[in-house]
């Protein structure tokens, strides 16, 4: 299939199971190219959530049954990568950074922002409760404060997000991965 034929709508098609998505994610890790044992292995332990040396053999089984006779196929009929079922080479073609945004972020790298969120409202709730209680130093007058500098942490919190997940954007990337 020629690259004029990759519409947005096969892209969204092709990389909608994340299987595909992570083999051709695991190539750019690679440099561009690999045998098939290490990318099973990779996205067995991926899909399992541990460490590639504990997946079992029933895992690697399963993933290599989907990638040899789905995915990298199928990957190969869209021209994304070259895929020698007899030697298990699989080499990611040229124009790979043309995929980007249909992969997203790599996974390993997202950072779990729900967690900034929950203590940011915990503590801005605790705060608040104590200043609307006039608890020690915090009285009731500042209760508006406390209430606004919430807001301002949230609407920061949610700015560093958005900007940490764009791909084009590298100001947040070393905090972000953390």
């Amino acid at each position: 299939m020629s690259e004029t034929e990759l519409t947005q709508a096969k892209l969204f098609d092709v990389f909608s199971n994340a299987r595909r998505r992570r083999t051709v994610q695991f190539l750019n890790q690679q440099g561009g190219s690999c045998d098939l044992a290490p990318l099973v292995e990779h996205v067995a332990a991926w899909e399992n959530d541990t460490d590639p040396d504990d997946v079992t053999r029933t895992q690697r089984r399963r993933v290599y049954i989907s990638l040899y006779q789905t995915h990298l196929p199928m990957l190969e009929d869209h021209g994304i990568v070259d895929w020698d079922p007899e030697g298990h080479e699989i080499e990611l073609l040229p124009n790979a950074e043309r995929f980007e945004p249909y992969l997203g972020r790599a996974l390993e790298s997202q950072h779990a922002w729900h967690r900034f969120y929950a203590t940011a409202i915990a503590l801005g709730v605790v705060a608040f409760g104590l200043s609307w209680l006039s608890v020690g130093p915090l009285t009731s007058g500042l209760a508006p404060i406390v209430a606004l500098a919430l807001c301002v942490v949230v609407f920061s919190l949610s700015v560093a997000q958005h900007v940490s997940r764009r791909p084009d954007v590298d100001l947040l990337r070393g905090f972000a991965s953390r």
